[in-house]
């Protein structure tokens, strides 16, 4: 019988049911609607006419649905979305979900064409002498209706949402005409499903799988009697049965259901089912809202690069407007390559030493060498907002990716310097006389723009070991300015710049490396740059001098399940093996002297550096082994009032809020207390691999 009745579809069924609804409206609007013989004929002509003029088709584009972001084993990071929906198959919809909709809004669903003309007829000669039209909608008609609303909406056209829900007799010949050619090109089966899906729910639910999850926390496929009649009841009116507002109002249509489940005209349930789910109870206190975007979501600031990396692909749109609509709308799955475990070491690491109103900053950025996958990204203030603590700013990234300032990087600069000097054929064993303070006023250096000079009174010094005939592993071991100021003058700063900027090393205002190559001070890291770049340079070294750009998104696909094109940044080599491993040894060697605090201690070899500012505004750690390479940063906080009348200097400073101790020591308090105990946690499942030697030319070892 069924099948029969869905033949009532065809092209023949359209014509007659069509002629008929004509012929009815031209007599309803010419007896009922208008009183006036001289204006029937008008009314008539206006039907006909529009009858005429309107497409037969509807455009039914999907239905928006909300991107998830998920973590690198699978869990669920954030949403984005407009519409809070998620789209299932009929499959995958509960039949007794499917019963309770059909029997509340249109029990004969299946034994009709596009239109019920029963109730139609009944409700046009109820509502002829107002005018309007109201109920008598078959679910086809309701689709029709919720698509030109969802249509108009997106589109930001509120005349058209309004003129979508007109209670008019032209309004509802459009629908009914629309309906009549959906009907031929869709199953019965295949209109349910799309209205289940297109259906508001109430609260911000958006289709019955979100409906189920925000309201039950279970699937559409696992609602049982009591939740599917009160799910069908909300359609109708969703603001005045919102189950959360309106609880009372919610169970009253709830019976109402259930009551029509029951009715022997529908006979879903028995009476004693149905009486049994009534007294089932609902709690409005179990809805647990769900997030939207990043604000709060766990990690925030990863979350928030996560969506501004994407927003740069062309593969979400042309441009950044329509990128962002594909990411609200487009039902994206993205996944990241965010380890849960390593990011969440990384902030408590932070955490139990600086507190989100202290008057410093801190950050601790993890990069895969080889791959340059951003494995944690972490800062002292992990919340986004703007009360005291909070902050709208991801401190590591650059401005482009939500980044702030920067901050000046002390010492973790000199590797760059010892690596364009190794570049330059200057071997590991150059030695300098390196006195603890040296006079360069007025010394010739190479700039990217000729030769420069450096100013008058300029006058560094060390703060550790100072002495004769010095070679470059024991500078670098103890960080010797002069002797790395020395090492920059003879290799060239154009050169070192160069080099930076092929590691990765990126300045906070996006200015190219080569425009500050006329600063002398440059290997004692006096310019400000990203923690995310310093980490991503470090990476570079520990992957014997392959770059990578960073990149935190393992792929994406769209709500159909095809994967995106995203053109990731790829890798290159930027150094030859033998100058990143020369590298690499000397930093081995800092964990002797300087670094000896950040020491592991759990058979991963690792290299690293230690880096102070001039007046300690600023202590780094810059680390890596073979697997992981990291960079922890504590800086002051130019914008705190703390530093009113005082001197912004980490050395000998009691943290006021969370009472930690800084000694204005890059080892020991970004190194010892923030990077040690982050790498640790990070490396604790990763294989353990060793350094491999650079050459012996390069280390400019005596022939035997």
């Amino acid at each position: 019988m069924q099948n029969a009745l869905r033949r009532l579809g065809t092209v023949s069924y359209a014509a007659v049911m069509f002629l008929v609804v004509s012929v009815l409206m031209g007599l309803l609007a010419a007896l009922l609607v208008v009183p006036f013989a001289a204006a029937a004929g008008a009314g008539s002509r206006v039907t006909a006419d529009s009858l005429e003029e309107l497409p037969e088709d509807l455009q039914t584009t999907p239905s928006p649905e909300r991107t998830r972001v998920l973590a690198a084993d699978g869990s669920v990071l954030a949403y984005f979305f407009e519409d809070n929906r998620t789209y299932v198959e009929l499959d995958d919809i509960a039949p007794i979900m499917q019963q309770a909709q059909i029997a509340i809004e249109d029990h004969r669903f299946y034994e009709h064409g596009a239109l019920d003309l029963t109730a139609t007829l009944r409700a046009f000669l109820q509502n002829s002498a107002g005018g309007s039209t109201q109920g008598g909608s078959s679910i086809t008609q309701q689709y029709v209706k919720m698509v030109q609303v969802e249509q108009a909406r997106l589109a930001g056209d509120e005349a058209g949402v309004r003129a979508a829900q007109e209670q008019t007799y032209a309004r509802k010949i459009q629908e009914m005409r629309h309906a009549i050619a959906l009907e031929e090109r869709l199953s019965k089966d295949e209109i349910l499903e799309r209205y289940l899906n297109i259906a508001y729910f109430g609260d911000g639910a958006y289709g019955v799988e979100q409906a189920a999850r925000h309201f039950f926390d279970t699937s559409a496929a696992d609602l049982d009697l009591a939740q599917a009649a009160m799910l069908a009841g909300l359609v109708q009116n969703p603001a005045a049965t919102d189950p959360r507002r309106f609880p009372e109002a919610a169970v009253e249509r709830r019976n109402v259901v259930l009551d029509r489940l029951a009715d022997p005209e529908v006979a879903v349930i028995s009476p004693e089912q149905a009486a049994e789910a009534k007294q089932v109870e609902w709690d409005p206190d179990g809805i647990e809202p769900v997030a939207n975007g990043c604000a709060s979501a766990e990690f925030p600031f990863l979350c928030d690069y996560v969506r501004r990396s994407l927003l740069q692909s062309e593969a979400l749109g042309a441009t950044v407007a329509e990128r962002e609509q594909t990411l609200l709308r487009g039902g994206l799955t993205i996944r990241t390559e965010i380890d849960r475990e390593s990011q969440r070491a990384a902030e408590e690491a932070i955490a139990d030493v600086v507190d989100p109103e202290d008057p410093v900053i801190s950050t601790m950025t993890m990069i895969e060498p080889g791959t340059g996958l951003v494995v944690a990204m972490a800062q002292s203030r992990p919340e986004m907002g703007e009360e005291d603590g909070q902050t709208f700013y991801n401190y590591a990234a650059p401005t482009s990716l939500g980044g702030a300032e920067g901050f000046q990087a002390g010492s973790t600069f000199k590797p760059y310097v010892a690596a364009a000097a190794l570049e330059e054929g200057i071997p590991i064993d150059r030695r300098y006389d390196s006195p603890e303070r040296m006079d360069f006023s007025d010394e010739p250096f190479q700039t990217c723009d000729g030769r420069g000079r450096v100013p008058e009174g300029y006058e560094p010094e060390n703060s550790t070991r100072s002495g004769d005939d010095m070679p470059m592993d024991y500078a670098m071991e103890w960080s010797v300015n002069t002797y790395f100021l020395q090492l920059a003058q003879d290799t060239g700063m154009c050169d070192v710049t160069d080099m930076m900027e092929r590691l990765g090393v990126e300045l906070s205002n996006g200015q190219p490396l080569s425009e500050v190559s006329h600063i002398f001070s440059l290997p004692l890291g006096s310019v400000d740059v990203t923690p995310l770049s310093m980490a991503e340079a470090y990476a570079t070294l520990a992957a014997d001098g392959i770059h990578c750009e960073p990149r935190i998104i393992a792929s994406v696909t769209d709500g159909e399940g095809q994967e995106l094109d995203l053109q990731q940044p790829g890798c290159e080599r930027v150094m030859e093996v033998d100058v990143a491993r020369g590298v690499t040894q000397l930093l081995e060697g800092v964990m002797g002297a300087t670094g000896r605090p950040a020491r592991l201690g759990n058979g991963h070899d690792v290299a690293g550096k230690t880096g102070t500012t001039d007046s300690t505004e600023a202590v780094w750690f810059c680390g890596y082994s073979p697997e992981l390479a990291g960079c922890s940063s504590i800086a002051a906080d130019k914008t705190s009032d703390f530093w009113d009348g005082r001197r912004r200097s980490l050395a000998g400073l009691r943290l006021p809020e969370s009472g930690s101790y800084l000694n204005g020591s890059g080892g020991g308090d970004a190194g010892a207390q923030i990077w040690r105990p982050a790498m640790r946690e990070a490396l604790e499942d990763r294989p353990r691999t060793g350094f491999r030697n650079p050459s012996r030319d390069l280390r400019g070892d005596d022939e035997d």
